[in-house]
């Protein structure tokens, strides 16, 4: 039922494009961003959870890790050979980690190439959704929540049905996020619906989509910028179908349609960016594919885990 669902989805997009000349990317590649290991070890400086990987790839792209700690030109040459990039959450620092320094750079190339026309996807979860607004507004705006290891069901606001992000989605999928507790929080900072209405500059900036509440504050959970193909979602959509190790994280048949739907979305956005590498070895070279993800189930949140020197 889910894959026949999904079908219809993806089926009902592509007759959106009929009779059009809409060129895309057929072989689209996204850069996941890396980030600081708390306790270094040789081989173990930085890492990325392979539920992300999974994530993108069940969607249809290929994936490139980022690293950290590299020279503005490595992440301007790789910029121009992604067609997307991922910000995923974890714990690393918003203004001093290797991680934050590469996103911001990122951020900043994103910026000047989709204001010249060369659309340049970006998606941030939980910590990353953190991330993306510090680096909009130049301020940490967050506050402390009551949301580590929950499940809830999204309050769309009134602009849900005219947002990039969820227009096409199923009725029923649409129905269940607003039900049923599909989305999980793993995050102890939030952004206030407060604070985003206090900021001017988030305001301009990014369009709110859904909401939520710890039962003292409310919090935006999900949200896209109105002039960049930016989105984020301060929940976990790739755990429902890749993660396990948590009790709190929903397995339902939708919450798994929930994972997919939002990863062919971001993907499909990445089939619009032209990037590429400047040559077939310097692809394999760069794809994950070179890398083993080790089993950390038994000691982690996460099922398997992709480290980095």
């Amino acid at each position: 039922m889910i894959l026949f669902c999904l079908f219809t989805f993806l089926n009902a997009v592509s007759a959106n494009h009929i009779g059009t000349s809409v060129k895309t990317n057929e072989r689209p590649i996204i850069g996941v961003l890396a980030q600081d290991v708390y306790d270094p070890q040789p081989q173990r400086n930085s890492y990325i959870a392979a539920s992300y990987v999974k994530f993108l790839e069940s969607a249809g792209a290929r994936v490139v890790p980022l690293m950290i700690n590299k020279s503005d030109d490595e992440y301007r040459r790789l910029f121009k050979s992604i067609n997307g990039i991922l910000f995923p959450g974890g714990g690393a620092s918003l203004e001093s980690s290797g991680y934050s320094k590469a996103a911001g750079i990122f951020y900043r190339l994103a910026l000047e190439a989709n204001s010249n026309g060369d659309y340049f996807p970006i998606w941030g979860t939980c910590l990353g959704f953190e991330l993306l607004t510090f680096v909009t507004s130049g301020k940490l705006l967050l506050s402390h929540t009551n949301t580590s290891g929950i499940a809830l069901p999204l309050n769309f606001t009134a602009d849900v049905r005219d947002s990039r992000l969820f227009k096409d989605f199923p009725e029923d999928v649409m129905k269940s996020l607003e039900t049923e507790p599909l989305t999980e929080n793993s995050h102890q900072w939030s952004l206030t619906t407060e604070n985003f209405t206090k900021s001017e500059t988030l305001k301009k900036f990014y369009r709110v989509l859904s909401t939520n509440t710890d039962g003292q504050n409310e919090f935006v959970s999900t949200m896209e910028a109105y002039d960049f193909p930016i989105y984020a979602a301060q929940w976990h959509p790739e755990k429902n179908a890749f993660e396990w190790t948590r009790p709190y994280i929903p397995h339902t048949p939708s919450a798994i349609k929930t994972t997919f739907y939002m990863g062919y979305f971001f993907v499909n956005e990445a089939r619009k960016s032209f990037h590429s590498f400047p040559s077939k070895e310097e692809e394999e070279k760069a794809l994950i594919y070179n890398y083993k993800p080790e089993y950390t189930g038994t000691q982690s949140a996460f099922e398997q885990i992709y480290f980095f020197d």
